[in-house]
C-alpha cells in the first residue's frame, strides 16, 4: 500500500481554459479530455478503451463491461444494455468501518449525492474523481498496451483531520462466454470460481462449450478463464452472487457491504461473481493507493505474471504512460490547425480514437456490442491508419481480402478464429476490397500490396480445391468481375439484399431490382483501377473495364436521372425509389453526392443534383439520409420501413453518408457549404445543446433524428459508427484539401473564404510534410507552391520519401 502525507488538495477543474462548456462538462484547452462534471447526462458518456485483443467501456456513471478478443462470443463480466438505468458494471464500494456508513466510488449504483464529481475520459483511459463523507476516491481506468488486462488504479484521499477506516468493495458479475447468456440458470452450471489468497486473487472459468446448438439456447462462445486481483491482498473475498448482494439483495445495499465483509463464498455451485474486499487505514490528510486488476489468461500461471506484474503501485503509472505514448504516436503523427478548435479537437483526437479504439480494436461500443468484423466496415475505418501507421491499415486489407470465395463474394460480416460468417446478397460489400485498396496505394505507392498472395475461403461448390489461394491483384478483379455478372438488361447493376443501405433488404430479393448508387461507385472504381492494371500489363482487360465503365455511365444518366437528382433505386416489379414520383422516400443523398464524387455526372447534372440535396436534404442537424421518412412497413423495400420516420437510415441524418455531402460540396468547389455542411452535425458544436442532442459531443454518433421526429436533432449509436474515419479523411482530403496521389500529396485546399488560412502537420510515406496555407482571398486555387524554400511548378508535393521533416508554404485565393 502506496502512503503520502498530503496537504488539502485542490480540485482539478480548471478555472479557466475551459473549451466548448455546457452543463454536463467540457474540453480540456488541448482537446486531449473530455471532462464530465455531473453524473446525470442525458445518455451514457462513455470510453471505449481497447488495445485490440482486451477491451472495455466505462460510462460516466462507472457501469460499463469486458471482454476479450470478441465482445459478444468472449464477454468478460456480464452487462445489459439499458440506456435509460445504466446499472450493469463493475463496481466499487467505499464503507466506513467505523460509522458504517457506505457508499460507491463512482454513481453508480448506490448513486449517491457527491460534494465533488469528474470523470475524464482520455485516450485510453478514464479517471473518476469524487468526494464524500470526508474521503476523496479517485478511480484511473485503462487497459495494458499489450496484456489481457485493465487496471483500476484507486487512491484514496483522508481530507480530514481524524484518522479513517475505510473498507473497499470490488463487485462484478461473471459471464466469461456469450454475452447473450440470458439463460443464466443455465449457463451459471458451467462456471466455477475459486479464491488464490497467495495472489491475493480470485480466478473464475467457464467450462468448454460442448453444448449442442440445439439444447436451451444453444448459443455458440470462446469461454474464457479471468482473473480479479487487489494490491494490497484482500483481507476477504465473494464468488457467489448470493453471498455477496444477500437474498433478494440489490446492488446499492449489498449485504457485504453493508456487514463489512465477505463471505470468502466460491465453487461451481453457487451464481458466479467477483468481488475483493481490501482495508485501508489513513491517518488525517494522508493518501493510500490500491490496484485492482482484472483480466483473462489461458493459464492459471500466465493470470499470476500478470497479478505479479501489477504488484508494484508504480506499475500501474507506468504502464499507464505506454497507454498514452501510444495515443500521442496517433494523434501527433498528422495534425492539423485550422481556425476551427472544434474541427481541430476532432480530427486531431478525437476521430482517431474513436475510428482505431472503437470500431477497429475492440469492435465494441456502448449501442452496439458486434465482436465481429463487417467486410465493408473495417475496411473503410482502417483509412484512419493511412496517415498514422499505414502498415495497420495493409494488414487490414489482407485480412479482410481473406474472407472472400473464389467466386468474387465476401462475408457480410465474420467473427474471426470461429467459422460464423454471414453470406448474403448484399451487392456492395465485395468493391469496398477494391475501393480501399485503391485508396491505400494512393496514400503508399505499396504496389507490391498486390502480389501478396492471400488465401480465398473455402468454396462449397469446389470440393476439390482447385482455387485456394491467390494474389491480391486477383482477389480485386475477381469481385469486380462478379459485380459485373449482375446486371440488368439496361445495363445497371442488380441491388440484391441491399447496397451500402443495409435497410433496403427486400428491394432487389429477386435479383430484378437495380441500384443507382451501386452504379456510380462501381463506374469509380472501374475508371480508377484501370490504370493500375495497364501498368501491369492487363490492357485488355482494363480495356474492357474502360469499356464497361461508359456504357454504365450512360445508363445511369439515361435510366437513373428523375430530371432533377437521380433516383435511388428501382424494386424487383420495377417501381422507383428515390423519385419525384414517390410519396415517401423521394430523394436519396447518396445517389446524388456519389454521381460527384465519381464523376458519374456532368457539370450541368452534378449542379442540379447536388441543390436538389441542399433544398430537400440538408438540414439544420445535417442532411438527411433520404426525405420523406417512410411511414409505413413496406415487403418490398425493406426493414428501413419499420424504423420510424426519421429515424436511422429511414430519413434521419445517417452521419457516415454526412460526410460524403462535405466532399461533394468541396469537390463541387463550395468551400462555404461544404464546411457548413461539416458544422451541422459537429459533435462538439452539437454538444453545446447537450438536452437537445444527448449524444457524447466528443466522438460522432451513428445517427440524428430527423425533422419528422418528435425527437429532431437527437443522436444516437455512438462511437461504433463508420463516420468517425470518413469525418477525420474528408476534412484532411477535400475541405483542406491535402491529399495522396500516386505521384505525391496534391494540394488543392477548399476552404471558407474568412478563413486566414491553416497549417497541417502530415506524414506521408515516411516523410513528414510541415504544411502551411496561407488565404489571401477565395479560399481555393493555389497560386504558389514552396517546398523547403523552393518554388514547385503545379500543385503537388514531390513524393520526396527520405524520412526527413520538410516545410511547405502555399499561397490561395
Amino acid at each position: 500500500m502506496n502512503r503520502t502525507k498530503k496537504t488539502k488538495q485542490k480540485t482539478t477543474k480548471a478555472v479557466s481554459g475551459k473549451k466548448f462548456v455546457s452543463k454536463y462538462g467540457y474540453f480540456t484547452p488541448d482537446g486531449r479530455e473530455y471532462v464530465i462534471t455531473r453524473p446525470d447526462t442525458p445518455r451514457p458518456w462513455v470510453n471505449v478503451i481497447s488495445n485490440g485483443d482486451y477491451g472495455m467501456i466505462e460510462t460516466q456513471t462507472g457501469s460499463g463491461f469486458s471482454w476479450r478478443d470478441n465482445s459478444n462470443l468472449s464477454r468478460i463480466t456480464r452487462w445489459d444494455q439499458d440506456l435509460i438505468r445504466d446499472n450493469w458494471g463493475k463496481y466499487i464500494y467505499l464503507r466506513d468501518r467505523d460509522t458504517g456508513k457506505f457508499w460507491s466510488g463512482t454513481w453508480k449504483p448506490c448513486m449517491p449525492k457527491y460534494d465533488f464529481f469528474e470523470v475524464r475520459h482520455g485516450q485510453g483511459y478514464t479517471v473518476t474523481t469524487t468526494k464524500l463523507n470526508g474521503i476523496r476516491f479517485e478511480k484511473t481506468v485503462f487497459v495494458d498496451v499489450e496484456d489481457p488486462v485493465e487496471v483500476w488504479k484507486v487512491v484514496l484521499t483522508n481530507e480530514t483531520s481524524r484518522k479513517r477506516r475505510i473498507s473497499l468493495f470490488s463487485y462484478f458479475d461473471w459471464c466469461l462466454g456469450n454475452a447473450a447468456d440470458t439463460h443464466r440458470e443455465f449457463h451459471k452450471t458451467f462456471i466455477e470460481t475459486w479464491i488464490d489468497k497467495t495472489n491475493g486473487c480470485i480466478h473464475g472459468i467457464k467450462r468448454a462449450p460442448l453444448v449442442p446448438g440445439f439444447i436451451s439456447t444453444g448459443m455458440t462462445e470462446k469461454p474464457l478463464q479471468g482473473f480479479h486481483a487487489a494490491t494490497p491482498k484482500p483481507v476477504a473475498y465473494d464468488g457467489d452472487k448470493e453471498a455477496f448482494l444477500g437474498r433478494y439483495g440489490e446492488q446499492n445495499a449489498p449485504a457485504a457491504v453493508v456487514e463489512g465483509k465477505c463471505r470468502n463464498s466460491e465453487g461451481k455451485w453457487g451464481d458466479a461473481a467477483a468481488s475483493l474486499q481490501v482495508n485501508v487505514d489513513l491517518g488525517p490528510k494522508e493518501t493510500s493507493t490500491v490496484v485492482f486488476t482484472l483480466g483473462s489468461e489461458k493459464s492459471r500461471e500466465a493470470a499470476v505474471r500478470l497479478i505479479k506484474k501489477y504488484k508494484d503501485p508504480g506499475a500501474a503509472d507506468h504502464e499507464l504512460n505506454k497507454v498514452k505514448a501510444l495515443w500521442d504516436s496517433f494523434v501527433h503523427a498528422t495534425e492539423v490547425v485550422t481556425p476551427d478548435e472544434s474541427l481541430n479537437f476532432m480530427t486531431n483526437t478525437w476521430l482517431k480514437y474513436q475510428a482505431i479504439s472503437s470500431r477497429l480494436w475492440a469492435k465494441c461500443a456502448y449501442y452496439q456490442s458486434s465482436g465481429g468484423y463487417g467486410f465493408r466496415d473495417q475496411l473503410q475505418d482502417c483509412q484512419i491508419f493511412f496517415a498514422t501507421r499505414p502498415e495497420l491499415a495493409k494488414k487490414q486489407i489482407l485480412m479482410h481480402a481473406e474472407q472472400q470465395f473464389p467466386d468474387g463474394t465476401v462475408y457480410h460480416w465474420w467473427h474471426h478464429g470461429t467459422n460464423i460468417g454471414a453470406i448474403t446478397n448484399c451487392s456492395d460489400d465485395l468493391l469496398w476490397l477494391d475501393f480501399i485498396t485503391l485508396n491505400y496505394l494512393d496514400e503508399t505507392a505499396d504496389e507490391a500490396i498486390l502480389d501478396t498472395r492471400v488465401n480465398f475461403l473455402p468454396d462449397p461448390k469446389d470440393p476439390e480445391k482447385k482455387v485456394t489461394s491467390g494474389p491480391l491483384y486477383d482477389h480485386l478483379l475477381r469481385a469486380i468481375d462478379k459485380v459485373l455478372t449482375r446486371f440488368s438488361p439496361r445495363g445497371l447493376p442488380l441491388i440484391g439484399e441491399c447496397d451500402w443501405n443495409d435497410g433496403l433488404s427486400h428491394v432487389g430479393i429477386k435479383w430484378k431490382g437495380e441500384s443507382i448508387w451501386l452504379g456510380h461507385f462501381l463506374y469509380g472504381i472501374l475508371t480508377r483501377i484501370a490504370p493500375i492494371m495497364k501498368k501491369r500489363g492487363d490492357r485488355t482487360k482494363a480495356k474492357e473495364y474502360l469499356r464497361r465503365a461508359e456504357s454504365l455511365k450512360e445508363a445511369l444518366n439515361m435510366f437513373g436521372w428523375d430530371g432533377e437528382w437521380y433516383l435511388g433505386a428501382t424494386r424487383d416489379d420495377g417501381r422507383p425509389l428515390g423519385s419525384r414520383l414517390c410519396e415517401t422516400g423521394k430523394i436519396f443523398l447518396n445517389c446524388q453526392t456519389w454521381a460527384v464524387i465519381t464523376g458519374v455526372a456532368d457539370k450541368e447534372r452534378a449542379n442540379t443534383a447536388m441543390r436538389s440535396a441542399a433544398k430537400w436534404l440538408y438540414k439544420k442537424y445535417g442532411p438527411l439520409l433520404l426525405t420523406p421518412g417512410y411511414n409505413k412497413t413496406d415487403p418490398t423495400i425493406g426493414y428501413i420501413t419499420r424504423y420510424a420516420p426519421s429515424v436511422r437510415e429511414n430519413g434521419g441524418l445517417y452521419t457516415h453518408a454526412g460526410t460524403w455531402a462535405v466532399q461533394a460540396e468541396a469537390m463541387m468547389r463550395n468551400g462555404d457549404k461544404a464546411y457548413d455542411v461539416y458544422k451541422s452535425f459537429n459533435p462538439i458544436l452539437r454538444g453545446l445543446e447537450p438536452d437537445l442532442y444527448y449524444s457524447e459531443p466528443y466522438v460522432t454518433p451513428g445517427n440524428v433524428d430527423g425533422p419528422d421526429s418528435p425527437n429532431n436533432g437527437r443522436g444516437g449509436w455512438t462511437w461504433y459508427t463508420g463516420s468517425g474515419a470518413w469525418y477525420a479523411v474528408v476534412v484532411m482530403n477535400w475541405l483542406l484539401g491535402i491529399r495522396p496521389t500516386p505521384q505525391g500529396l496534391l494540394v488543392d485546399p477548399v476552404i471558407p473564404g474568412r478563413w486566414p488560412g491553416f497549417r497541417m502537420k502530415r506524414l506521408f510515406r515516411g516523410t513528414t510534410y510541415m504544411i502551411e496555407v496561407k488565404n489571401e482571398g477565395s479560399g481555393q486555387g493555389v497560386k504558389e507552391l514552396r517546398v523547403d524554400g523552393k518554388k514547385i511548378p503545379g500543385t503537388t508535393i514531390p513524393d520526396l520519401r527520405d524520412g526527413a521533416v520538410h516545410c511547405v508554404e502555399v499561397r490561395i485565393g
